[in-house]
């Protein structure tokens, strides 16, 4: 069994349902051998940036990072294996956090830790590392966010990243995230009279006053998206009232929404829309920007390289896109880092019995090894110009 296999199913052993680390940093670190360490937690939540420096310390290194997430969602009911044991059987691995994502984390620190056991002296001035936090499945608020404040302190903000979620579809390899969409949460509280249904001169029904706009609200598109976003919808995933018996109305009634959205939309643009639609409607509206939507450049050199290293070892041309929820790297977007998604199939993430391919973990390791090796070839052209 492979290395990479053999790591994915140490680092599966370990029960990290979001917030905990329970010891796998230590793991990892020892695995790495002698790679510098910057551990910053909070809140009960564990971050840490394993990293290596090369090449001439008196110039300004390029600083690529794999970036990811140990923490997994929590087991249900009906596993055919131990979701903790890490078993393998026929051709594929078992185990919470085998797509989700501790098999695309085995995959770059045996990657890394390879890569660098290579390098000579004579490397150009570049830093390597690996960023892990243990809140992306939570709140993430003082994850991946609060660590890269640490390192931007510290002068070790990474100039690009590679965030390893599992963002292939059916085959590895077919889709590569170069952005994703923002995510706008919402509350509307329509107000009203209480009263006993069978007097409704005296009351005023919330619910009545509201129903007749619910089917200019509820999926509503807010524009017609571009060439890497959909269109930006809201979606209601909530209504409540607060009476509690069948014979009296409510004196208010909440409505829940969110809004997955394109850089086309802005809170502004939601706020403006809900006002018209509900302008004769005692209501308040609240809003809330989670995260926005980001993409980075699609000819940019951190694309390329990934799009070549795919190319050669999975002889596959990836699909760039922006499709799905959010992830950390809208932190690294926002900090200023140049990033791009790319991991391991994920029709099983989060699910009973999640499991991965074996062929799939190894490939994924060489792609990573191919994709650090031109980052290099890079830095070294660049070093050999400024000369």
């Amino acid at each position: 069994m492979s290395a990479v296999v053999q790591l994915a199913q140490q680092l599966l052993s370990y029960k990290t349902i979001t917030p905990k680390e329970e010891g796998i940093f230590a793991h990892i670190c020892a695995f790495l051998g002698d790679f510098e360490m910057v551990r910053a937690d909070k809140n009960g939540v564990s971050n840490v940036l394993f990293y290596k420096r090369f090449g001439d310390p008196t110039k300004t290194p390029l600083h690529f990072c794999f970036a990811g997430h140990i923490d997994v969602v929590p087991v249900s009911q009906g596993w055919q294996y131990d979701p903790f044991g890490g078993v393998v059987h026929g051709d594929f691995l078992y185990g919470r956090g085998a797509q989700d994502m501790k098999g695309g984390i085995a995959a770059f620190v045996c990657a890394l830790r390879d890569v660098c056991a290579t390098l000579k002296e004579d490397a150009p001035p570049l830093i390597l590392s690996i960023l892990l936090t243990s809140d992306e499945e939570g709140e993430a608020q003082f994850g991946t966010q609060y660590i890269l404040e640490v390192l931007r302190e510290r002068a070790l903000l990474p100039t690009c990243a590679l965030v390893a979620e599992p963002t292939s579809a059916k085959e590895l390899g077919d889709g590569v995230k170069i952005g994703r969409r923002g995510s706008i949460g919402g509350k509307i509280v329509v107000q009203g009279i209480p009263g006993h249904v069978a007097y409704p001169r005296t009351c005023l029904n919330p619910i009545d006053l509201v129903a007749s706009k619910l089917n200019f609200i509820a999926g509503t598109q807010l524009d017609s998206g571009n060439a890497f976003f959909e269109p930006s919808r809201l979606v209601i995933t909530a209504i409540k009232s607060d009476s509690g018996a069948s014979n009296v109305t409510p004196k208010s009634v909440e409505i829940l929404f969110n809004v997955r959205h394109s850089p086309e939309t802005t809170l502004e643009d939601v706020r403006n829309f809900l006002d018209r639609v509900l302008e004769k409607i005692p209501c308040n509206i609240t809003l809330q920007q989670h995260s926005l939507p980001f993409l980075s450049p699609k000819d940019c050199a951190l694309v390329r390289y990934l799009q070549e290293a795919i190319a050669k070892i999975l002889e596959r041309t990836p699909v760039f896109n922006t499709h799905g929820g959010t992830s950390d790297a809208r932190f690294l977007a926002t900090a200023g880092v140049e990033v791009v998604e790319f991991g391991l199939p994920n029709d099983r993430i989060h699910a009973t019995d999640e499991r991965v391919r074996v062929d799939d973990l190894n490939n994924l390791y060489k792609v990573f090894v191919e994709l650090l090796y031109l980052i290099i070839k890079d830095a070294h052209a660049k070093q050999a110009s400024s000369f």
